[in-house]
């Protein structure tokens, strides 16, 4: 596996050979020893989450408010997906910055995101299955979601016909969030 630094503090892309033959093919697609040695960062995984969506669904940005934060390890296992990493911590150089990038079972790539992040995808095909590893249990009560259309944002997302749950697409901006205290110090 190789890990490389983005453009944002605490987001790192990585990359494992798919291994191909007359039987389909084979990734290791995580190893928490690596990205610990790689990253110099801990990603212990307490909760692994899976969903499937269809072409145009835009998924996030969500975040946690945990006491520990909550780490992701994003991975497109089948389809495509336009994955976005936001930076939301008010007092980070990068603060409103994103990056975004296409991620593909074919490729090989997954995105570590670490805690106090904002994370959201568009899936670019149907059927697109994306799994999450997670440093944290899903925690309701520390879970916020900010629109993903946010103007002040300016998420270049691929393509526009695209839809949301009603969670997302009611969800405050980031200015709310911060006027809220509901950012990551």
């Amino acid at each position: 596996m190789k890990i490389e630094k983005l453009g944002i503090e605490g987001v790192w892309l990585g990359k494992s050979p798919i291994l191909t033959d007359d039987r389909g093919n084979f990734r290791e697609w995580f190893k928490s020893a690596e990205i610990s040695e790689m990253t110099g960062k801990e990603f212990n995984v307490e909760q692994s989450n899976t969903s499937t969506s269809k072409k145009g669904v835009i998924r996030g940005i969500h975040y946690s408010l945990a006491q520990k934060g909550q780490g992701k390890w994003i991975t497109c296992i089948s389809g495509s997906i336009w994955d976005v990493v936001v930076d939301i911590r008010p007092s980070s150089s990068t603060y409103k910055k994103w990056i975004g990038m296409e991620l593909s079972a074919n490729e090989g790539t997954s995105i570590l995101i670490s805690e106090g992040l904002g994370h959201a995808f568009l899936s670019l095909e149907d059927n697109s299955v994306v799994s999450y590893l997670l440093t944290t249990q899903y925690s309701p009560s520390e879970e916020f979601e900010i629109n993903p259309l946010d103007p002040a944002l300016g998420i270049t997302w691929p393509d526009l016909s695209n839809f949301m749950s009603v969670k997302d697409s009611s969800a405050p901006n980031l200015q709310t969030r911060y006027q809220q205290g509901n950012l990551p110090n």
